[in-house]
């Protein structure tokens, strides 16, 4: 069977209609928000538009609602520690417990999902595990990299840590269709890499934990803009004019043909 486009704009004939996900600052919505303006501005239309915003956080921490109030963009929140505090539950999908609560709580996203006729979800920054369909995620790291077991070897929120303490000279970020796993999805895009710039040998730097980990922020701040900023609108673009396409085996293609190690420019 051919593989079935991810979006198909011919069979829709609409722009894909897409919700922005996002937990803290959002910078990575900012830049979708930013990439559709750009396409208005280039093109006279985008292939996509953001309907609406929606966070699993509703402090100070999160700037969703400063986003919507710039953009006119609708926005939502939902206090995902507050829904599990209210529980007696721990934050976590690694019980039966845990993950029933998941499904509770995303039956309020889910149904904002299906009323707004949602396309596709952009993770941007969303700290949550999500039981939702029809999700792009960005992490940063190459999740083409598989360790001796073939499982992906820079997953969770340490990629960038683990990643220079393996020794890696480079840095990259992904997009991901995701699946029920943690950073597992079928892989979409690889940003270019990104150089690892170490102040003393990796070596010595693992004696060194606090100086370790300011280095791995360093570094996921430069990956963050030069990898994350880029890839996760152009993933969203790319599925948008139907580039995009996935078979049943959860293999992935871009303008017809397989690519197993994610699309990428270089």
């Amino acid at each position: 069977m051919d593989p079935t486009p991810l979006f198909d704009p011919k069979k829709k004939g609409r722009p894909m209609r897409v919700a922005g996900f996002m937990s803290g600052s959002g910078t990575n919505v900012v830049k979708l928000i930013e990439r559709e303006k750009a396409l208005r501005e280039k093109e006279g239309a985008s292939p996509f538009e953001i309907v609406f915003i929606f966070s699993d956080r509703s402090d100070g921490s999160c700037f969703g609602e400063n986003i919507a109030c710039d953009t006119g963009i609708p926005y939502a929140s939902y206090d995902i520690r507050t829904f599990h505090r209210l529980r007696g539950l721990e934050r976590t999908v690694a019980t039966p417990e845990g993950l029933a609560a998941r499904y509770d709580f995303d039956k309020v996203a889910g149904a904002m999902v299906r009323a707004f006729e949602i396309d596709v979800v952009a993770l941007g920054g969303y700290m949550s595990y999500i039981t939702l369909e029809r999700c792009v995620n960005v992490h940063p790291a190459d999740l083409s990299i598989l360790d001796a077991r073939g499982k992906r070897k820079y997953v969770g929120d340490s990629a960038v840590l683990d990643a220079i303490r393996a020794g890696e000279k480079q840095l990259r970020s992904s997009t991901i269709w995701t699946d029920r796993g943690v950073d597992t999805g079928p892989l979409l895009m690889v940003s270019d890499p990104v150089e690892v710039r170490l102040p003393e040998p990796v070596e010595v730097l693992v004696t060194q934990r606090e100086t370790l980990i300011q280095v791995a922020e360093e570094h996921q701040k430069r990956l963050k803009e030069e990898g994350d900023w880029i890839i996760f609108p152009e993933t969203v673009e790319m599925i948008a004019r139907g580039r995009f396409a996935i078979d049943e085996q959860k293999q992935i293609y871009v303008d017809g043909r397989p690519r197993p190690g994610g699309y990428r420019k270089r």
